[in-house]
């Protein structure tokens, strides 16, 4: 579709199953804002989205069809791309290629987020709400949380998160990616970097988990039917 990626721009990935809950569009709140965004010359910003929706889902299909029209406009000069197709192949090069992960469902809807666990795992902050898995890891230094106040009703909630979306995007995650010393190395995105690898490698993990239900539920079970049976 046209699209102009380049590899030294900040790269955010919006990636996953299509759902309303996750509101795919919420970025496009401000169009004119956003364009700005995207199109500073300076710093500029480029946004990837992937994803499906289920066959039976018809709500999730027309936000698809909506964030693909929207990604179209020319106005955004191609630095937002929809990649079609999207399947487990393209999504392991996503939570490896791009720079951040974005991640912005209602409150208490998202069941967990495994796809923001893995990007964090690959070295891509991750960039949410206050949900699921995120709320457990999130510590101010390991990623962005998207507006941490009450929950809203659902437009007046849309227009708060999107409005952090933008603030959070114009004051510290774009400045912080562009910092760079004489060599070109951004020291204090490097930083975030490291600290999502230390924070969510040991806790977020299938390792992790399995000792867990060993320690704490087969062992303990084994233990008490050994018991019983004697």
């Amino acid at each position: 579709m046209g699209s102009l990626l380049d590899a030294d721009t900040l790269t955010i990935g919006f990636v996953r199953r299509f759902a309303e809950y996750k509101r795919p569009a919420l970025i496009f709140s401000d169009v004119e804002r956003l364009k700005k965004i995207v199109n500073n010359r300076q710093r500029p910003v480029q946004i990837i989205f992937a994803g499906k929706s289920h066959p039976a889902d018809f709500a999730s299909k027309v936000l698809l069809h909506r964030v693909y029209s929207l990604a179209s406009d020319r106005e955004f000069q191609g630095r937002i791309a929809f990649v079609e197709d999207y399947d487990m192949h393209i999504a392991r090069f996503l939570t490896q290629g791009v720079d951040v992960w974005l991640n912005n469902p209602r409150r208490l809807q998202e069941a967990c987020g495994t796809s923001g666990m893995k990007a964090s795992i690959n070295g891509v902050p991750h960039f949410s709400i206050r949900d699921g898995w995120w709320d457990e890891c999130y510590n101010g230094k390991n990623g962005w949380s998207i507006n941490g106040g009450p929950e809203m009703a659902d437009k007046e909630q849309d227009n708060t998160d999107a409005e952090a979306i933008y603030q959070l995007l114009e004051t510290q995650i774009v400045p912080v990616f562009y910092k760079r010393d004489r060599d070109g190395v951004p020291h204090d995105w490097i930083k975030v970097v490291k600290e999502a690898f230390r924070t969510v490698v040991p806790q977020f993990s299938a390792r992790r988990m399995l000792k867990e239900y060993t320690e704490k539920m087969y062992i303990p079970a084994a233990q008490y039917l050994k018991v019983q049976t004697k």
